[in-house]
């Protein structure tokens, strides 16, 4: 049985099981002469069940027992399953008669729990009853993102949680409640990024063409020190094809493909020295079509021989520091030749509105040959793909679910 997420419910249900006759043991003989051909013998008839809660839920803070006290009577199986079909694990004593459950119940759910009994005889028995757990006190919401719509194959799935989640076993619970569905399959983990957000991303890219949906049942789930989760819509994403550019700063060109065909070579310039551009993989975060971009957002003193205030068009943001692909008029003459820029990929104007018309959000823009530092896994922006996988998997609280082959079950680019 899988483990209910939460508390433990104090529910105390007894058996008193009052031993039949003997023509109603299961040995007895059928209308047809049979031994087998006998109804089963019907315990649940006398079967009392006490210390449910009158008229109330059930509590979260004691665990769910049932007893036998008939010396008559033993109890062969318990099953205890919230509306959700999460099953409560529990143990049953060697002897039959005391089953108890070993992990805490879900939070406002309803349980329907069956009871096999035998009597002396082995007779068969069965009772059903259902009960309601009360509601958390404490909740832990959860939001996905991004907003649905359609991506590139680079863009991660985030969960941001309304509070901090410190312990490994809150983690997991969170982690494994979190279920990333991929059309085609892949092989992926969640990365938690500090204690209020963590990030999935496949192995490598996403594939091109493929549908990702991110289901939550951490509803009910208790999750650390009294604290629950809630229910979050779904979310459903489409991946476009796989488009990526490769700037490389050493020899001023950039290379666009599509599903690994090179479909443009465009002349850019990078970062001039002090201000060159970051190595790495970058994600596209958004597009604008106009930018007033001014050197005192990045820290440059107004009237200083590095001060500018531009105009700027067809700005595709890969940063949130203010790191862009967009067009650079002013520099036509040093593209393909110099890196002059305070840190983006500059081109022409018409080599600008092609890449922002080609590029959506989600698609891969990465950086190499810079004298720049190394593009930072998070903090500004979707830097996730510069983690090796190994390290990534390492920022998960559940290791077995990224096991080669498995489809992992589990996790709004919010500005960082």
């Amino acid at each position: 049985m899988s483990h209910t997420p939460s508390v433990r419910i104090a529910l105390s249900c007894s058996l008193l099981v009052v031993a039949a006759g003997a023509g109603l043991a299961g040995c007895s003989n059928g209308p047809d002469g049979h031994p087998l051909a006998a109804r089963p013998y019907d315990a649940a008839r006398q079967v009392a069940l006490t210390g449910l809660p009158e008229n109330r839920e059930a509590p979260l803070d004691k665990p769910l027992a049932i007893t036998a006290k008939d010396d008559d009577a033993r109890i062969t199986d318990v099953t205890a399953v919230d509306e959700a079909g999460r099953h409560l694990a529990g143990e049953l004593s060697a002897d039959g008669r005391r089953w108890r459950s070993t992990a805490p119940l879900a939070a406002g759910a309803r349980y329907t729990v069956k009871v096999a009994t035998e009597n002396r005889d082995g007779a068969p028995g069965a009772r059903t009853l259902t009960f309601q757990t009360a509601r958390a006190e404490k909740r832990l919401t959860v939001d996905f993102g991004p907003e649905a719509g359609k991506y590139g194959v680079g863009q991660p799935l985030t969960a941001t949680l309304s509070a901090p989640v410190t312990t490994k076993e809150g983690r997991a619970a969170v982690e494994r409640a979190l279920k990333v569905r991929s059309t085609p399959r892949v092989t992926g983990a969640w990365h938690w990024v500090d204690d209020k957000e963590l990030h999935y991303r496949p192995k490598e890219y996403w594939p091109a063409g493929a549908s990702v949906t991110l289901t939550s049942a951490l509803a009910g789930v208790h999750v650390e020190r009294g604290v629950y989760g809630t229910a979050t819509p779904p979310l459903s994403l489409d991946i476009g094809d796989r488009v990526e550019a490769v700037a490389d700063a050493s020899t001023h060109q950039m290379v666009v493909k599509r599903n690994g065909e090179v479909i443009n070579t465009i002349p850019v310039t990078t970062g001039k020295p002090g201000f060159a551009t970051r190595n790495g993989v970058k994600v596209v975060l958004e597009k604008q079509p106009f930018v007033r971009m001014r050197s005192t957002t990045v820290g440059i003193a107004e009237g200083s021989s590095e001060s500018y205030d531009l105009p700027v068009h067809y700005a595709t943001r890969v940063t949130w520091s203010g790191e862009y692909v967009h067009a650079a008029p002013w520099s036509v003459g040093s593209q393909g030749y110099a890196n002059v820029s305070h840190g983006c990929v500059g081109m022409s104007t018409s080599n600008a509105a092609w890449f922002f018309e080609t590029f959506r959000r989600g698609d891969i823009v990465q950086v190499v040959n810079s004298q720049g530092e190394e593009m930072t896994p998070f903090g500004n922006g979707f830097g996730d793909w510069n983690l090796p996988w190994d390290r990534w998997r390492q920022g998960s609280a559940v290791h077995g679910d990224t096991r080669e082959g498995v489809t992992p079950a589990r996790l709004s680019p919010r500005p960082l």
